[in-house]
């Protein structure tokens, strides 16, 4: 819940900024899930496609779409189906925001997936990148007290033996993943005509929380999510979050 609400008041911060009170925008959510952002979006009238190779996910965001009202449902189509592959569905600048958060932790490489989206996106459009954050792995085995791992993540780096750093780590999942650095992310993204525009850290203070964890109650909640935010925001600790949340602005 953290995560998802810390993006959604990013995402809408530069929105506002980019687009002010725009005509509803075309948006793409790559790796939707269980569509819990491509659902907001479209409950504020934009039209939205999400994308995901799951059948399992894809049927939940189904089942959550299929509870919303009929205009939200008409606003919003769910296909089967990965981000590198959006080349068949979609033509240059088809879209005017584009997501794609978690997805590529559990690609070998962020390249091929970013030049796909940066090809779908409009003039002008927002490409939202949400990624592991590979200068702050030690954080979460360090707070919890496993020096090991802290040590391991510490001394990671090059470990694909052609010299680039990809820093690697299990998640809570108990699965191989990447993590990225946000300077890499940038350098990509200007590459392909995409350049950062803002950049946020989500979850500097709760990641050790389990994901089953019940959340609190008001006015504790509030709270958290306000140190949340502006920890985000502010240096030094949004350069050690869990998570880092680029925002890249095609010219």
């Amino acid at each position: 819940m953290v995560r998802q609400e810390l993006v959604s008041r990013q995402l809408d911060e530069q929105l506002r900024a980019r687009f002010g009170v725009a005509a509803p925008l075309r948006v793409l959510d790559v790796g939707c899930g269980q569509a819990t952002q491509a659902l907001r979006l479209a409950r504020r009238g934009h039209q939205v496609t999400g994308l995901d190779p799951d059948p399992a996910t894809l049927a939940s965001a189904r089942q959550a779409l299929a509870l919303e009202s009929p205009e939200v449902q008409h606003r919003v189509q769910l296909l089967s189906g990965s981000g590198e592959d959006c080349g068949r569905w979609f033509g240059p600048a088809a879209f005017d925001l584009v997501l794609c958060h978690g997805v590529l932790m559990y690609l070998p490489e962020p390249g091929p997936l970013l030049a796909a989206l940066a090809r779908i996106l409009a003039p002008g459009g927002l490409l939202s990148v949400l990624v592991r954050n590979g200068d702050g792995l030690a954080m979460r085995p360090g707070l919890a007290g496993d020096w090991a791992g802290a040590v391991a993540a510490l001394c990671g780096g090059d470990n694909s033996g052609d010299g680039a750093e990809r820093p690697d780590y299990t998640n809570r999942l108990g699965l191989p993943t990447r993590a990225d650095r946000r300077e890499t992310l940038t350098r990509t993204l200007a590459e392909l005509d995409v350049p950062v525009r803002a950049w946020y850290g989500v979850r500097v203070f709760t990641d050790l929380a389990p994901d089953e964890a019940p959340l609190p109650g008001e006015p504790e909640l509030s709270a958290l999510l306000e140190a949340e935010e502006r920890a985000g925001r502010s240096d030094p600790y949004r350069q050690v979050a869990a998570l880092i949340h680029l925002l890249g602005a095609r010219p």
